[in-house]
This record gives C-alpha cells, sequence and structure tokens, in this order.
C-alpha cells in the first residue's frame, strides 16, 4: 500500500513557472502550468462542440481554473482565422462589432475543495465582442491585457449557415480494410453560386472533434446543378478504432466505475484506476461511450464548476512497447488529443507496464492509448486499442467558401453525424 501511495505521489504533476514563450500558436494550447480545465462549447448543452451560428441567439461559454488561486486580470481577444488555422490578415473591423478585447470579469472561488482555485468563465458574443462574420475563430487570453503574457488560445466556430451537408456513414471501399474503418460520404446542397469549387471550396471532416485525424476535400467527384458529391472510392477513409475507455469520479464518497482505490488526505486526493489491457485483439466489445468527451461533475457537492476537487489520477496500461522508437500517451478531448509531458506514459521495461499520473478535475471521462511512432511521425491508437467498423464515432463536416474578390474563407455549412444515426452536438 505504502508503495502504491508513493507512486501516485511521485508522479503528482506540480506547478511550474509559467513558460517563457512570447507568442500565441493558432491551437487549442495551455500556456500556464497553472491553468486547468478548459471548457469551450455551445452554451445549449454542456461540452457539445464549440460551434454556433452566426447572428443567433447561440453562445458559446468559455471557462478555465487558476490553481494558483486568488484574483488575477485576466484579457481576452478574437481572431478570425482561415480553414488551416492561420491568421485570416484583414481588419478587426471586417470581423468585428464592439470593441476588439476585454476583461474576464466573471469569476468565483472555489469551496470546500482540499485544492484551492479560481473558476474563470465567459461567454461569446457578448456586450463587448460581437463576431460579424462566419469562420474560424481563435479565442486568446493574456494576462494584465498584455498579448505577450498568453495564458490560453481556444479554437471555435462561427457558421454562416448558406448551403446544406448531407453524411452517411460506410464501410471502407478497400477490401483489406473494410472490417477495420469507416468511409465517409457527403452532399453538399446549395443555392448559391459557386463558380469554381475546385478552387473557391474546402471541405474538412474529423473523427470525434479531434484534429489529428483531420482530412481535406477541396475536389468533389461529381458537380450537379446546385449539387455537390464527395464520394470518391479512396478518399475520407477513418480507422474505426475501438469504443474509449471510461472512468468515473463523480463521487469521491465511494469507488464507481474503473475506480480501484481513492486516497485522500488535507493536501491531496488521488484516484487508482483499474490497470488496462491491449485490446487490439480479439472480437469487437461493444460499450457505451462519450466519444472522446469529458463532463466536469460533483454529486458530492451542490456546485460542478467550484466544488469539484482536483486529482492525481494514476493510469497503468500492462502492455510491451509496439517497438524501440517511439512514446506512449493516454489522450481523449480532456487534453485536445495533444501529447505533451504531462500525458505521456513512462515504460517499466521489467514489468511491461506503461504508467502516468494526470491531475485532472472531478468528472465523468473518456480515454484512450495512442503510440506515437518517432521515425514516421505518426499517433496511432490501432496498437493499443485495435481498430473495427462497429465502433461508433462521430463526424464533423466543415464547409468553408471564399467568394471570388473576397478576402478571406467563411463558414457556410456544418454537419455533425453519427454512424449510430445520434447527432451528438
Amino acid at each position: 500500500m505504502q508503495k502504491i501511495l508513493f507512486l501516485i505521489l511521485f508522479f503528482i504533476p506540480t506547478l511550474a513557472h509559467a513558460q517563457t514563450d512570447k507568442t500565441f500558436i493558432h491551437e487549442n494550447k495551455i500556456y500556464q502550468p497553472n491553468i486547468k480545465t478548459v471548457l469551450c462549447y455551445n452554451s445549449s448543452r454542456e461540452q457539445s462542440l464549440p460551434v454556433i451560428q452566426l447572428n443567433t441567439l447561440e453562445t458559446i461559454t468559455f471557462s478555465f481554473d487558476d490553481l494558483l488561486a486568488g484574483t488575477k486580470n485576466y484579457w481576452y481577444s478574437i481572431e478570425h482565422c482561415t480553414s488551416d488555422w492561420q491568421p485570416s490578415k484583414i481588419s478587426t473591423i471586417d470581423y468585428l462589432g464592439g470593441f476588439n478585447d476585454d476583461r474576464i470579469i466573471n469569476y468565483r472561488y472555489s469551496s470546500n475543495t482540499t485544492r484551492k482555485y479560481t473558476h474563470y468563465e465567459l461567454s461569446l458574443p457578448n456586450t463587448q465582442i460581437q463576431p460579424k462574420i462566419g469562420g474560424n475563430y481563435l479565442l486568446k487570453v493574456y494576462l494584465d491585457g498584455d498579448k505577450n503574457q498568453p495564458v490560453i488560445s481556444q479554437r471555435f466556430y462561427i457558421v454562416d449557415h448558406q448551403v446544406a451537408v448531407a453524411a452517411e456513414v460506410t464501410n471502407s471501399m478497400q477490401v483489406m480494410e473494410r472490417n477495420s474503418k469507416q468511409k465517409i460520404n457527403f452532399t453538399i446542397n446549395h443555392t448559391m453560386p459557386i463558380p469554381n469549387p475546385y478552387q473557391d471550396l474546402k471541405a474538412m471532416v474529423m473523427q470525434n472533434f479531434n484534429s489529428n485525424t483531420l482530412q481535406i476535400n477541396t475536389r468533389p467527384s461529381f458537380i450537379r446543378p446546385n449539387q455537390l458529391v464527395y464520394n470518391d472510392l479512396t478518399t475520407n477513409d477513418f480507422w474505426g478504432n475501438n469504443e474509449f475507455r471510461k472512468f468515473d469520479t463523480r463521487s469521491l464518497r465511494y469507488k464507481a466505475d474503473n475506480v480501484k482505490d481513492i486516497y485522500r488526505d488535507n493536501e491531496s486526493v488521488n484516484v487508482l484506476l483499474f490497470q488496462d489491457a491491449p485490446r487490439n485483439t480479439g472480437a469487437f466489445a461493444n460499450q457505451y461511450d462519450e466519444n472522446g468527451n469529458f463532463y466536469i461533475k460533483n454529486t458530492d457537492g451542490r456546485d460542478d464548476k467550484t466544488e469539484s476537487e482536483y486529482m492525481g489520477v494514476l493510469f497503468t496500461l500492462n502492455a510491451t512497447a509496439p517497438d524501440t522508437s517511439g512514446d506512449a500517451y493516454v489522450i481523449g478531448r480532456f487534453n485536445n488529443y495533444t501529447l505533451g509531458k504531462e500525458n505521456k506514459l513512462l515504460y517499466d521495461a521489467g514489468r511491461k507496464q506503461f504508467y502516468a499520473s494526470i491531475m485532472l478535475k472531478q468528472g465523468l471521462y473518456d480515454y484512450e492509448y495512442a503510440w506515437f511512432n518517432n521515425d514516421t511521425k505518426t499517433l496511432e491508437t490501432q496498437p493499443f486499442e485495435g481498430s473495427f467498423f462497429q465502433t461508433e464515432n462521430t463526424y464533423q463536416i466543415f464547409v468553408y467558401y471564399r467568394r471570388p474578390g473576397a478576402r478571406w474563407e467563411t463558414l457556410v455549412g456544418y454537419a455533425n453525424i453519427s454512424n449510430k444515426a445520434e447527432d451528438r452536438r
């Protein structure tokens, strides 16, 4: 028991000094180690995708926690981006109404928690900042009104609906991969003139809102009156992967799904998960998951946002390394499927075990294990999770259009579909 506690406490992430990076990058990123649990979603449903329609009452909810507690002077601004998340290089007058930036004034202190923190929150559009055009947007949070002190960058989408997208999920057309891959066919229906769809229109497809899976479509297979068809035999194939693993820490009074032990004292809360095994052999086993999502929940208290504990969660994977050149990671929407020191798994060759401890906020989490090959620079879950056509996944399709002579791309269409016929927006 003491050895287990030592391992847990040894690998609990610690707060460090802020990074010296002085510039924002155009992706979801946390620049300060004291910032945790960044959430960004359509306000109509918790942890939905951060997609809203232009000129409607829909809003984006954005929030985060500062583990240094107290009160800080956080400011934010938004920037219009191209379909591939580069700066659009247009004036803020072209895409913003109101002001260019504003201070985050909505914050609350944690209560009844072992670790103290401050919860910050805002919604967009608001009375100060109103986007005027559709497209990709980057939300930038920085300290003391100084953009050279970056804190968070977060992507979100505003759709100016001008086209309709119809899509279906089917087996891969490649015979050898029909049992392991899923293929997306879709059609863009439009009434507006599109003189050159090969040049002016792009469609991006991704799986489970994971940007690592993104596929770009620039050439429709067929062009029909008011219709563009994308069903080429060799495009938009995705690994089916497997259902996500999950654990439940909505209550710390008892051990729920996949929780082996809970240790707490006056200074910390630590959760030990059951050891995981590879799932890359054998038949597909159907189970309900949230397609990589996570939810901050606390059934022991009254307020999920300020009464949920921060925990050190110990992951253990009993598996051999797929090869000698690579690293394993635990990923999900809780970390934007990104690779970092915090979610990198350490390998014990003697025990043939991978393990890592990650600081997470109390709730319900989906996760999976992935292998990054340092030689090919590819990230794959198949070595640990396998891949099956039967796996339930959601797919997001974003359609961008640049009108002839226009200086920016507009997000004119969006669809979110599931191979189980369930829209999980």
